[in-house]
């Protein structure tokens, strides 16, 4: 597989205060990775950083894990080799952010707690190239199996106009539409129920249509100038207009379902699409058709300052993905869990320079 010219090698002296940054977090996000690719490896991504060419720093990490800063660095820059990551169709990379939600739940429903977390529904089917039917559309990846065969699955407004009730998905029940919202949109929460235990729900599956976000929908239609949405606009806007919520949000079709998960590390993240648990501000979100998951990129955002209050500029690792996440310098940054991270993931969209750091052995087998 050779790699693509998305691809510009450059030196560490080259990355935007690469000599300030404390990469031992990100050395710890880089080993659950590597000791997770002990039970299945992870697929390569289509820009051509095989998987197997991380084997050396997997094994270095496992067996050795960093102390401090300096082992960190000396880490990264003894396996690795940063390339600069050409956008798509703009001078730089974009950022977004993303968090995990802490919203109270209950077990069952009440007066207050009334709006359902679904769990997958038996007759959502995965679909592929091999059984996908003649003229379905071939963005859906999943389907409903009826006697007749696959069709789409139900949409989000026939979905919580009961298209599903009476089949015991609801797994918890939350008070507010938008909360229940905004963590479709994070695939993922923690829920403080009202029985004083902590659980936490993480994505299990989805219906299957096109994500459409209520920020551009409500741009375009003049409620909020495009620069100004966020996810608190959005917030105050819905708690400004609360008969319109169901109007705004029914033009989003997907719908996601979950599954429980435990909470093991109360400062560590939901389990991810890597299949490890996200590090608050070290775990990224990327394009995995692109991109391996577990590959360091070192992000430089220097209009960011939400996370610490100066100029973004740091080791990420590669562990999650999203449907928005599209293009070789894109990436979405996994602020933490609850209402502070909230505050720091719903302002962050801006520019990016992306230098994805490359395992050497990768490079001396495309050099011979």
């Amino acid at each position: 597989m050779l790699l693509s010219p998305a691809f510009t090698e450059v030196g560490f002296g080259d990355l935007p205060a690469w000599y300030d940054d404390d990469q031992l977090a990100a050395f710890e996000a880089f080993r659950r990775s590597a000791f997770h690719v002990l039970t299945k490896a992870y697929r390569s991504g289509a820009l051509g950083v095989a998987s197997d060419a991380f084997g050396p720093a997997y094994a270095e990490a496992r067996e050795r894990p960093a102390v401090n800063r300096a082992d960190a660095r000396a880490f990264f820059e003894r396996h690795f080799q940063p390339a600069l990551v050409a956008p798509e169709g703009r001078d730089h990379g974009l950022v977004t952010g993303f968090y995990e939600p802490d919203v109270e739940a209950s077990p069952v429903r009440t007066d207050t707690f009334a709006v359902p977390l679904l769990s997958r529904p038996a007759d959502l089917v995965d679909v592929e190239d091999t059984n996908r039917p003649v003229g379905m559309d071939p963005y859906l990846a999943f389907a409903r199996q009826t006697p007749d065969g696959l069709i789409e699955y139900f949409d989000r407004p026939t979905i919580e106009q009961g298209a599903l009730a009476g089949q015991g998905l609801e797994i918890a029940w939350v008070a507010d539409p938008v909360d229940a919202f905004f963590i479709h949109v994070q695939g993922a929460a923690r829920l403080n129920m009202t029985d004083g235990s902590l659980r936490r729900v993480t994505y299990a599956a989805k219906s299957g249509q096109r994500f459409t976000g209520p920020g551009g929908i409500l741009a375009r239609i003049g409620e909020i100038p495009l620069e100004k949405v966020t996810m608190q606009s959005i917030r105050a806007w819905f708690k400004a207009n609360p008969d319109r919520v169901d109007e705004i949000l029914w033009q989003n079709r997907s719908y996601i379902f979950f599954r429980h998960a435990e909470v093991e590390n109360a400062a560590l993240g939901p389990v991810a699409a890597a299949k490890v648990p996200l590090t608050p501000g070290r775990s990224v979100a990327v394009d995995r058709l692109l991109h391996t998951f577990g590959t360091p990129f070192y992000i430089a955002a220097p209009g960011l300052t939400a996370f610490g209050g100066k100029p973004f500029a740091r080791l990420m690792i590669a562990q999650d993905t999203g449907s928005a996440i599209t293009g070789p310098a894109r990436g979405d940054l996994f602020a933490g869990s609850g209402f502070d991270a909230g505050e720091i993931a719903g302002v962050v969209r801006n520019d990016a320079d992306f230098f994805a750091l490359l395992p050497k052995s990768l490079l001396a087998v495309g050099q011979r």
